[in-house]
């Protein structure tokens, strides 16, 4: 099954020259999933062939503009494009606030629904549960209410060893008992044991996406062993105290968080517009986590 994130945003509070504000494309079995909306977002997809009309999910970690001012434009494209199928919002309470005024005094009535989905940033809730994926929120510690979403793959069904199957002439309306891990019997009486038709499927990916937030243990328990971690590293270390005071991580905390969390691989981005470039913290985040690696914008990284 797909699962893959791609960048469609990389800096913090301003953007500089090459790199947007946050925001990223999540695809799961060909589900779409947009989490942040900062400015320029819609540009970034025509450039990187997102298609909007294959979002059906939206997630907004914070109401810090960098996350998103460019929502609304998205969700005005969306409307003159045609769209009529449902979007679901999943969102501090007071965007709605916000969207509803920005529509009503453009006379704007969307063609589509919205459907709003809160998040509590006091405790970890599930906001959505389909047959690919179950998303939970992140009670994260920023300035402001944010959350981030974690991510959790399903466990799909075993798999037929085919040759096994088509030697012992299994009819294929068993398939999916086999799949279950229940076992054939056939017509003489023998049992087949599940274990010799089926392989198991592989484990779970997690992606844990983890936006404005300064170092907290309080939400490692809950996304350690991640397939992929997105964390953000807005300064290096020598800027810690203005970390704390904005309630940011350093790249060298983010290696941490990645080592103390036991996350197979670390992705670091929400760069501050200092940093014109950035392997200075690359090579930060490394010295506490190797497989560490930048979310450079229009690139694709799989959950392996």
């Amino acid at each position: 099954m797909k699962f893959e994130v791609t960048i469609l945003g990389s800096s913090s509070a301003t953007p500089i020259f090459n790199r947007n504000p946050t925001s990223q494309v999540l695809n799961i079995n060909e589900r779409l999933y947009l989490i942040d909306c900062g400015e320029g977002t819609q540009q970034q997809m025509l450039r990187f062939d997102i298609k909007a009309s294959r979002i059906d999910h939206i997630f907004i970690s914070h109401l810090h503009g960098d996350h998103y001012l460019g929502l609304v434009g998205l969700l005005s494209s969306m409307h003159l494009n045609g769209r009529k199928k449902a979007l679901k919002l999943v969102c501090p309470v007071q965007l709605k606030e916000i969207i509803d005024l920005q529509l009503r005094y453009s006379d704007t009535e969307l063609q589509f629904p919205v459907e709003y989905i809160f998040t509590n940033a006091q405790q970890s809730e599930v906001v959505i549960n389909n047959s690919d994926v179950v998303v939970e929120t992140i009670p994260l510690d920023h300035r402001i209410a944010c959350t981030g979403f974690l991510f959790k793959e399903k466990k799909r069904l075993r798999k037929l060893i085919k040759e096994k199957i088509e030697s012992i002439d299994i009819p294929v309306a068993y398939y999916s008992v086999l799949k279950k891990g229940g076992d054939y019997t056939d017509e003489k009486g023998k049992v087949y044991k599940n274990e010799e038709l089926t392989i198991d499927s592989a484990e779970p990916k997690t992606y844990a996406y983890c936006s404005d937030t300064m170092y907290n243990e309080n939400y490692f328990g809950q996304i350690a062993n991640a397939t992929l971690l997105y964390h953000e590293a807005t300064f290096l270390n020598d800027m810690l105290d203005r970390a704390v005071i904005t309630h940011h991580t350093t790249a060298l905390q983010a290696g941490e968080i990645a080592l103390k969390t036991n996350a197979k691989k670390l992705l670091i981005g929400h760069f501050s517009a200092r940093y014109k470039t950035l392997n200075e913290l690359l090579d930060e985040a490394k010295i506490n986590f190797p497989s560490t690696e930048l979310a450079i914008e229009g690139k694709t990284f799989f959950l392996e």
